[in-house]
């Protein structure tokens, strides 16, 4: 008796694990159709992000004497610091890129190559853009604290672009990304501190005001960065459906994570129902929402913020 329901099992499992293969080999297929048109829009996103971030330079940062921390950061005081000390006025551009040449390296035989020369593209137009993009004859405003601010919170969007695009503005980003694939967390906050190093050197160099005013930039840019970039916050969703197979099936092929499935009872129509728990990366959740809906118009979702997931969490690698 034992044997025959084994059998059963494992002849009912058949089927359904096909579904799933046929689905997520139809999803493949579907993403490899639009993979030229995904990869025109990002670059579009990350020429224009190149460009506000080169602008920024020129219009916020250098006008407030701020410092925008990683690779950036450090051309920007050695600039200073040679025209300062030396009279000497190096091109930015001819420093950015040789800060980032060994991160791209590192980059590129860690993190992804598509990523990488996404990156590339990034910072060559970056640096090149703050050369050519003249500095403005009349600033934007003369108070230092709205410079930090709106330099900030402009910086932080340009990147979140970059990032949601598949790409990364070099320096520290390529070390806050490679730390993110392997440990799966966000690591901006990280960042932060790191470049309190090179901000108390600015502080002892050209004084402690735009200092102060830069941990304001910098603080106003990682929060963007915090609200704009999801890769790496966990979302824990329960879907109440009277689909389940269905719906798991197409959290499963879209997100390539699992899902289980709860047997339960509405409390108030005693009407027997399913529900669907699985555990996705906040960056999904608006696709997988659509997909649900397209499967069940009924279904209600509910969508809790997991501080930790412990286990075998998959993380769509960066291309």
């Amino acid at each position: 008796m034992s044997t025959n329901n084994t059998n059963d099992q494992e002849n009912t499992a058949l089927p359904r694990n096909k579904k799933i293969d046929d689905a997520y080999a139809a999803y493949v297929a579907e993403q490899n159709n639009m993979r030229i048109r995904s990869d025109a829009k990002s670059l579009v996103f990350v020429v224009i992000a190149s460009v506000i971030m080169a602008a920024n330079i020129n219009y916020f940062i250098n006008q407030g004497g701020l410092l925008p921390g990683g690779a950036n950061g450090v051309a920007i005081l050695l600039q200073r610091v040679a025209d300062k000390f030396l009279g000497v006025e190096i091109p930015f551009s001819v420093l950015s890129l040789s800060i980032n040449a060994l991160p791209a390296y590192l980059a590129f035989k860690t993190v992804g190559k598509k990523f990488t020369a996404y990156s590339c593209i990034c910072i060559v137009l970056m640096s090149f853009m703050t050369d050519l993009i003249p500095a403005p004859k009349v600033p934007v405003t003369n108070d230092r604290l709205l410079l930090s601010v709106f330099g900030g919170i402009i910086n932080g969007g340009a990147i979140s672009m970059v990032l949601n695009s598949g790409a990364s503005s070099g320096g520290s980003d390529f070390v806050a990304m490679y730390f993110s694939v392997k440990k799966g967390i966000s690591t901006w906050n990280y960042v932060l501190m790191f470049n309190a190093v090179i901000i108390l050197i600015s502080g002892c160099i050209f004084g402690m005001d735009g200092a102060l005013y830069t941990i304001i930039f910098q603080f106003c840019q990682t929060q963007m960065l915090n609200t704009f970039y999801k890769k790496y916050y966990k979302k824990t969703v329960f879907i109440i459906t009277d689909k389940p197979d269905p719906v798991a099936e197409q959290i499963m092929s879209v997100t390539h994570h699992s899902a289980t499935v709860f047997k339960a009872e509405g409390a108030y129509t005693h009407k027997d129902h399913y529900v669907v728990y699985t555990i996705l990366s906040a960056d999904e959740m608006h696709q997988i929402r659509r997909c649900i809906r397209n499967v069940d118009a009924k279904a209600f979702i509910n969508v809790i913020n997991s501080e930790n997931v412990f286990g075998n969490f998959f993380i769509k690698p960066v291309g």
